[in-house]
C-alpha cells in the first residue's frame, strides 16, 4: 500500500468481546483440544495462537461487520464440529469409488485430499514432477518450523482481518504446496480434489499454496465434494502466487452435500504481465461462502473473475470479491452469474480498488442474477474506490426473472416451458463457463449445471 493511505481497520467490533455463542464456545473448546497435536513446532504454534486470539477477540463475524452484512455466521453457525481426524489409508480408494465427478471424462493430473489430509498414493505426484511440478505435503513443511512453514500461515494485508481466514490458520491441518517451475508448460489440467469421509459432523481445515513461476502456464481445477444429509464443515484456503508472465486458469468447483458450511477463501498476488483467468461454480452446501483477496503486484497484469452459481431450497451462497491495483496497467474484468430457487438467498459482494499509482487501470464489474421464484433472493453490493485520475472503470448489478419474451420465442416454436426454461438458464450461465477460455474444463464444469438442472426438474 502506499505511504499515503493508512491500512484498513480489521473489521471486528469495536470493544473486544469474549467468545459467548454456543458455536464460538464449542470453537475455543475445540482449540484447546487439538493445539497440542497440529503440525508445526513452537514457531508454527505461535502462529496459531495469534490468529486465534483474533478469533477470541471478534467471536464469529456477523451482519455488524459490513464485508459480512448479507452472511450472519453468527447466526448460520449453530454448531461447531469437531476437527476431523486423517481417515485410514484405505479411505481415498473407498471416497473415490463413491463419488461421481463431472471431471471424470476430462484427461487431467490429480492430487487427492480426504478429509483435509493429502494422500499421495493415490495422487499423481511423480507424474507432475516429470512435468515441472513439485508437490509437498502442507503438514510436513508445517512440521519442518522453518521460514517456509510461517509463509504458509501468512496472510496478505488485504485479508488481514478475515476471521474465517484466522479460524483456517489457527486449525490448519494439511493440504498441498504445489510450485510449477519457471516456463513449465502442463500437457493437461490438475485438479485438486477434496473429498469427505464423513458419517457424523465434523470440521476440516486444508491450507494450500500454489505457486507459479515466471513464463509458466497451467489449468488447474479445485473440486469440493462431500455426503449428503451430514452437517460437516470446511474451511479451505487457497494462495496462489503468479509470478512475471505466467498464464494461469484456476477453476473452483463447490459441489458439496446440501447439509454442509463451507467456506472458501482464494488469495491471489500477480506479477509483472501475469495473466490470471478464474471461474467458481457453486451448486452445493447449506451454508457457503467464496471470498477472494487479489493484488496486481506489477505491472500490466491481466485478471478475469467469473462465477456460476446454481442454488435452490434453502441454500445461502454468498460471493465476495476485493481486488486491489497497486500498479499501472491493470485490465481487470468481472462477471457473476446466479441462478437461484425457491426461498435460496445469493450474495454478491464485490470492491475493486484502485490505489494512487495504478494509473491506466481499465476494470470492468457485472453482477446478474436469475430469479427462478417468487421467494428467492438475491443482493447485490459491487463497490469502486479510485485514488487515480487516469482509468476506465465502471460496476454494475442486475436481478430479474427469466426473460419472457425470450421464454415466448421458444414455445412458439414447439419448445416444451419446462425444455425452454432449461435451455435460457443453460445460455444464461455459459457466459460465465466460458469465459475461462478452456472448453474441455468447461464443458465438463457444465455437466453440473445439468445435474443442477436435473434436479431442479425433479422438484418442479
Amino acid at each position: 500500500m502506499p505511504a499515503s493511505r493508512a491500512p484498513p481497520p480489521e473489521p471486528m467490533s469495536a470493544e473486544p468481546r469474549t467468545i459467548r455463542t454456543e458455536a464460538e464456545q464449542a470453537i475455543a473448546r475445540h482449540f484447546e483440544d487439538v493445539i497440542g497435536s497440529l503440525p508445526g513446532g513452537e514457531r508454527v504454534r505461535d502462529l496459531r495462537e495469534a490468529a486465534f486470539d483474533k478469533v477470541r477477540r471478534a467471536g464469529l463475524p456477523h451482519r455488524r461487520i459490513e464485508e459480512w452484512k448479507y452472511t450472519d455466521l453468527r447466526a448460520l453457525m449453530k454448531q461447531a464440529a469437531p476437527p476431523a481426524r486423517r481417515p485410514l489409508d484405505t479411505a481415498p480408494a473407498h471416497a473415490l469409488k463413491d463419488t461421481h465427478s463431472p471431471l471424470e471424462a476430462l484427461d487431467r493430473y490429480r492430487l487427492i485430499l480426504v478429509d483435509g489430509h493429502f494422500f499421495e498414493a493415490v495422487s499423481d505426484r511423480a507424474a507432475l514432477q516429470r512435468v515441472g511440478v513439485e508437490v509437498l505435503s502442507t503438514a510436513a513443511l508445517l512440521d519442518g518450523d522453518k521460514d517456509s512453514a510461517a509463509d504458509l500461515l501468512a496472510t496478505p494485508e488485504a485479508a488481514a482481518g478475515d476471521i474465517a481466514v484466522a479460524l483456517n490458520a489457527a486449525f490448519a491441518t494439511d493440504g498441498v504446496v504445489v510450485t510449477v517451475s519457471a516456463g513449465a508448460s502442463l500437457d493437461k489440467p490438475l485438479e485438486i480434489l477434496h473429498l469427505s469421509t464423513a458419517t457424523v459432523p465434523h470440521a476440516v481445515a486444508v491450507r494450500n499454496a500454489i505457486r507459479i513461476g515466471a513464463g509458466a502456464a497451467v489449468k488447474i481445477v479445485e473440486t469440493y465434494q462431500g455426503p449428503a444429509d451430514i452437517a460437516h464443515q470446511v474451511n479451505a484456503v487457497t494462495a496462489i502466487t503468479a509470478e512475471r508472465g505466467a498464464v494461469v486458469g484456476y477453476a473452483r468447483l463447490q459441489a458439496e452435500g446440501d447439509q454442509t458450511l463451507h467456506l472458501g477463501t482464494t488469495m491471489v498476488t500477480l506479477g509483472e504481465g501475469a495473466r490470471f483467468d478464474h471461474l467458481t461454480v457453486t451448486a452445493g452446501a447449506a451454508v457457503s461462502r467464496s471470498q477472494m483477496f487479489l493484488t496486481t503486484g506489477g505491472e500490466r497484469t491481466w485478471l478475469g473473475i467469473h462465477g456460476a452459481g446454481m442454488i435452490g431450497g434453502r441454500q445461502h451462497a454468498d460471493t465476495t470479491l476485493l481486488i486491489d491495483h497497486a500498479l499501472p496497467g491493470a485490465n481487470t474484468r468481472v462477471l457473476i452469474k446466479n441462478v437461484i430457487d425457491d426461498e435460496a438467498k445469493g450474495v454478491f459482494q464485490g470492491k475493486i480498488i484502485v490505489e494512487p499509482d495504478a494509473q491506466k487501470t481499465d476494470a470492468k464489474m457485472m453482477s446478474k442474477a436469475l430469479l427462478l421464484s417468487d421467494t428467492a433472493e438475491f443482493a447485490a453490493k459491487p463497490e469502486l474506490e479510485i485514488f487515480a485520475d487516469d482509468v476506465q472503470c465502471g460496476h454494475g448489478a442486475t436481478s430479474g426473472r427469466i426473460d419472457a419474451e425470450q421464454l415466448f420465442y421458444l414455445m412458439a416454436r414447439g419448445v416444451p416451458q419446462a425444455e425452454a426454461e432449461r435451455l435460457l438458464i443453460e445460455a444464461f450461465l455459459a457466459d460465465a463457463i466460458d469465459a475461462l477460455g478452456d472448453e474441455a474444463i468447461g464443458t465438463a464444469l457444465k455437466r453440473t449445471v445439468s445435474a443442477w438442472l436435473n434436479r431442479r426438474g425433479t422438484r418442479a
